[in-house]
């Protein structure tokens, strides 16, 4: 017979599966955009580097798919990562897209990263190629690989913006507007335009957040610690 000490210990593990598969089940867009992440970061580990290259110039947002196809790259630059690394944009995902698609929705989500990922791509490719033409870039620049899903990544964590109560809105926004401003300062690469354009086009989906509900107070965090008659 189990003491009543252990029995709860024996629960936590299973808590705890609980408490992560409703988070997944809360947020359905972001992990199953983030399990075809997984897949095909698999799939670039087992080609070869040259293969690799061409496989993925096939999907690229560059200037010269963006004239013939669009439609396709858009959508299929978004489904590979610029990297081999999964983990870390499963840590950014859990942290910016979930919290963003369970407060927003999944349709209005949806709207926000691909807002984002749209017009920063044609605003960053636009000035790429406005460097071509007055001599700052090569011409083999319409070429340029520009895979990966970080505009979308960016125009959701500027979104979030308006999830937090102010002061602590303000915090969080210079927060946001240093980490992308300021490689585009010192960088000044089309996508470092594109990331800060990005957060531009997130911060102006204010119209899609405005009857979400009662802005996030971080401070509430700490009052559950609180003993209750510190609460009063």
């Amino acid at each position: 017979m189990s003491s009543p000490v252990t029995r709860p210990a024996t629960r936590l593990p299973a808590r705890a599966l609980h408490a992560v598969m409703a988070y997944i089940r809360s947020a359905p867009g972001t992990y199953i955009w983030l399990a075809v992440l997984f897949v095909t970061t698999v799939a670039m580990r087992q080609m070869s580097p040259e293969f690799l290259d061409e496989f993925l110039g096939k999907r690229s947002t560059n200037i010269h798919n963006l004239t013939s196809h669009p439609i396709r790259v858009l959508f299929q630059s978004a489904m590979w990562i610029d990297g081999a690394t999964w983990l870390p944009y499963a840590v950014l995902y859990s942290v910016f897209h979930a919290q963003a698609e369970r407060w927003l929705g999944t349709w209005r989500w949806i709207a926000v990263l691909a807002a984002a990922h749209i017009l920063a791509t044609y605003i960053s490719e636009g000035a790429l190629l406005w460097g071509i033409h007055h001599g700052h870039a090569p011409e083999s620049a319409v070429n340029t690989l520009d895979v990966g899903v970080s505009y979308a990544l960016a125009g959701v964590v500027a979104v979030l913006t308006y999830r937090i109560a102010p002061p602590w809105r303000y915090v969080y926004l210079i927060v946001v507007l240093a980490i992308y401003g300021t490689p585009l300062i010192t960088g000044r690469t089309f996508t470092d335009l594109g990331h800060f354009t990005s957060v531009l086009i997130g911060l102006a989906c204010y119209p899609l957040t405005r009857d979400r509900g009662t802005p996030w107070n971080p401070m509430s965090v700490f009052s559950r610690f609180r003993r209750p008659s510190e609460r009063q």
